[in-house]
């Protein structure tokens, strides 16, 4: 479900952001600068969201100490909602994000060979990366600007690698832990041109 139809169903794009964002950082209190800059919405809607979701039961008042004395107020994420789990398994069902679009995305980066999906994409918070992408001629900033604009989709930050292709089969072949941690273990593949996936050694292909 792409996030233009939950916007709708919520009456607001925002708002979805926003959910996402405290589902994704259950423990942090956020600020609405905070939530304001990692949800790229504006200060004045990000303040209207905020109201609406307290009085929902969504976000509760919560204060964090952070250096020495100092304390930071904001908004947490309330966990005694009684509608979490409905709103979880929509807000991050199996398509919350669209594939085919996103492999776009990503091609305006270079001559991308293979992205795979792990991590958040999958409901593993164990792994140690959401994205991994490989290509040749790799447009570094591009590709930041990319991850950057979906972390403020999802609302949460993202572990990425970027590997050029021959880097990417030696690595492969030779079990560097951080490849064989996504490729070994479930994942999503949005762009492997030429089943370069399947040209690793071994690979456990899922």
């Amino acid at each position: 479900m792409s996030i233009d139809t939950l916007g709708a169903i919520f009456h607001s794009p925002a708002r979805v952001k926003i959910m996402r964002l405290f589902l994704l950082n259950s423990q942090a209190v956020l600020t609405p600068s905070s939530v304001a800059a990692r949800s790229s919405v504006t200060p004045a809607i990000v303040r209207k969201e905020l109201a609406i979701l307290l009085r929902a039961g969504f976000i509760c008042r919560k204060k964090e100490r952070v250096t020495g004395k100092k304390q930071i107020e904001g908004w947490s994420y309330d966990s005694r909602f009684e509608y979490a789990e409905a709103l979880e398994n929509l807000l991050f069902g199996t398509e919350f994000i669209d594939l085919e679009e996103l492999g776009k995305r990503f091609k305006r980066s270079g001559r991308i060979k293979l992205l795979l999906l792990s991590g958040v994409f999958n409901h593993n918070p164990n792994a140690r990366l959401d994205l991994l992408i490989v290509g040749d001629n790799l447009k570094r900033p591009v590709v930041d600007r990319t991850i950057r604009a979906l972390e403020a989709e999802i609302g949460k930050e993202l572990a990425y690698a970027t590997f050029e292709t021959g880097e990417f089969i030696y690595r492969a072949s030779m079990y560097d832990k951080l490849i064989r941690d996504v490729i070994d273990s479930p994942h999503e593949k949005v762009i492997n041109v030429g089943g370069l996936l399947e040209q690793v050694p071994q690979a456990n292909v899922i």
